[in-house]
């Protein structure tokens, strides 16, 4: 019983040195052929957006907000993406609730 317990205070610790690193990591995604680009951290922070000079034109407003909105949300995506498999190499796959 101890062992196990010694095990599971190893993986949390691991764990949270994953989390810490992944936090500082990013990905990056971009809508409109990379006119719109968005940069997350793994702990889903936005930490940059680009806008190329050509797509900002006051009469296509909404057009941009879709944009940002698109690679707002993909890059989103791919940060979960990142610490789900980072989190499965850890746990070696094990679901683990309240994890991620």
């Amino acid at each position: 019983m101890q062992d196990l317990v010694r095990q599971a205070q190893m993986m949390q610790k691991k764990m949270a040195k994953m989390q810490e690193e992944l936090n500082s990591r990013t990905v990056e995604a971009s809508s409109g052929g990379g006119m719109v680009t968005v940069r997350v951290t793994g702990g889903q922070e936005v930490v940059d957006i680009r806008i190329e000079k050509d797509v900002v034109d006051p009469e296509e407003v909404e057009m941009l907000q879709d944009l940002i909105l698109a690679a707002t949300n993909d890059a989103l995506k791919r940060a979960r993406e990142m610490v789900q498999n980072e989190m499965a190499q850890l746990t070696g796959g094990m679901k683990i609730p309240g994890l991620f």
